[in-house]
């Protein structure tokens, strides 16, 4: 007999609290931390990160609703009280990033921090809320690939309790939430390896190539994907599209800027004072000489 996970992991009082929800949650919490000790690592105070979590979190889920929401406007026109229904699934990750960008550059301008800088703070974060977040549609038994066998999956080495959530309507299925989660994990070492050496803004750029480069394969394998015209498959357009937009911005920053290494900044970049920058330029000269 093959049992699958409840959505549901406890009820009270007759309220449902579902897994979804709570391995979302947890990304969240756990993206904080992980951001929270770099930038008090960089200078900053812990009230920093937690105030700009607000806008964050809020800017996200909404974000990461209304993308599903508008690639499925013919349905939710015809059931609108089902948009609030978030427990049930249907978050976009590419919805919740563009909120998520839009919230740090509002909350970066607005209180004269640089928005490149937090970018690179935040970016391996990003990807391990993201990598536990997929654990969500693993629960809801969503965001799969196509049919498979049970052996192919008993090759994959798989514990018992995967192969079984993707035992679905008598049929097997890729677990593509899987595939999806080990890649971001793999992201943050790289990331975290590669961010001192590399310049202001440029793990930040980086995470949107390398996350992208990831989804564009990995969406190609699956069944629900989001459609334009039922032709072209949203996020892949979308990864095509943030990989060519972070390469002619990693290309027109470096050369119009004389950006420090990330490694090499503490504090608030925008206050990096004159007398340092005018260093930082006089090196990168001597660099280019020899």
């Amino acid at each position: 007999m093959i049992y699958a996970i409840d959505r549901v992991a406890v009820s009270i009082g007759g309220f449902d609290i579902y897994w979804y929800g709570i391995l979302i949650f947890t990304g969240m919490i756990c993206a904080y931390f992980l951001a929270n000790h770099e930038m008090v690592k960089k200078g900053f105070s812990d009230e920093t990160l937690t105030e700009m979590m607000v806008y964050i979190i809020i800017f996200s889920l909404v974000g990461a609703r209304l993308y599903f929401v508008l690639f499925n406007l013919d349905y939710y026109l015809l059931h609108p009280l089902d948009i609030i229904k978030v427990w049930e699934g249907g978050m976009a990750i590419h919805g919740g990033l563009i909120g998520g960008v839009l919230a740090g550059y509002y909350y970066t301008r607005k209180n004269n921090y640089s928005f490149f800088q937090f970018g690179d703070m935040l970016m391996p974060s990003v990807l391990l809320g993201q990598a536990i977040g997929r654990w969500g549609n693993f629960i809801n038994q969503e965001a799969h690939g196509g049919p498979v066998s049970r052996a192919f999956l008993e090759t994959l080495r798989l514990p018992e309790f995967i192969i079984n959530q993707m035992y679905i309507d008598g049929v097997y299925y890729h677990p593509t939430f899987l595939y999806e989660s080990i890649w971001n994990v793999i992201g943050i070492f790289i990331l975290m390896r590669l961010r001192p050496k590399l310049k202001i803004g440029q793990t930040f750029l980086l995470y949107l190539i390398y996350y992208s480069i990831g989804r564009f394969f990995i969406e190609g394998m699956r069944t629900d994907s989001l459609m334009i015209l039922d032709l072209l498959r949203t996020a892949q357009v979308m990864s095509l599209s943030l990989i060519a937009l972070a390469i002619i911005v990693w290309i027109y920053r470096n050369k119009k800027y004389h950006l420090p290494l990330y490694g090499n900044v503490h504090g608030n970049f925008n206050t990096f004072n004159k007398k340092q920058r005018a260093t930082v330029k006089q090196n990168t000269k001597k660099k280019k000489r020899k």
